[in-house]
């Protein structure tokens, strides 16, 4: 097993508790997580549901757990999978870093710039009133936009990079909402993971 890198930032952001490690996972072990969860992972497209308006998600999805709860949102509920070896493996090296023992992952593959997720909070109801979210990313690097909820004139952008875990803790989705937004630029795939506790 290759060990950790140990590399942190805390984002000083008011109304939050964001940690960012960059290099989570070496390449080598990024590298194979990619390719294992981009050829096996069940991935679907669903309708989203904006603003009254109905149209298919601009990424392919799908969630794994171990409680057999159901998630919720934007009017699309999703059945969870089993967890694989590899998405088990994941979950144990974030459990080690945050104490918190997930029981859901949603994962997301953005296919090109053009595949995105709008502003919105993590804060639905199953998740609890201050959720841990622990995001991992694996291919493309995208930009992570932050930008608080009342005082407009906060924001952040943060480079999610290959193999890094990003744990946004507290009271953070209160305060915060986040987006992977569209991009022009010819880009590759990237595969996010977000862990979650569903009570």
């Amino acid at each position: 097993m290759e060990s950790l890198f140990e590399e942190e930032l805390k984002l000083q952001l008011p109304d939050s508790t964001i940690r960012y490690f960059p290099s989570f996972f070496s390449k080598k072990m990024s590298d194979g997580y990619f390719e294992v969860l981009r050829k096996t992972v069940p991935w679907q497209q669903d309708d989203i549901t904006v603003f009254g308006k109905t149209y298919a998600q601009p990424r392919l999805t799908a969630l794994f757990g171990n409680n057999g709860k159901p998630y919720s949102y934007s009017n699309i509920t999703m059945q969870p999978h089993g967890f694989t070896p590899e998405l088990l493996e994941i979950k144990n090296r974030i459990e080690q870093k945050t104490t918190v023992i997930f029981t859901t992952c949603l994962l997301n593959l953005y296919r090109d710039g053009q595949d995105s997720n709008g502003w919105h909070a993590d804060n639905e109801k199953e998740l609890g009133k201050n959720p841990v979210i622990a995001s991992i990313t694996l291919g493309q690097e995208r930009l992570f936009h932050l930008k608080h909820r009342t005082r407009k004139e906060l924001k952040h952008k943060l480079l999610l990079k290959h193999g890094s875990l990003l744990l946004m803790e507290g009271e953070t989705q209160h305060h915060w909402l986040h987006q992977i937004a569209k991009t022009r630029k010819p880009i590759g795939e990237r595969i996010n993971l977000t862990f979650r506790v569903i009570k």
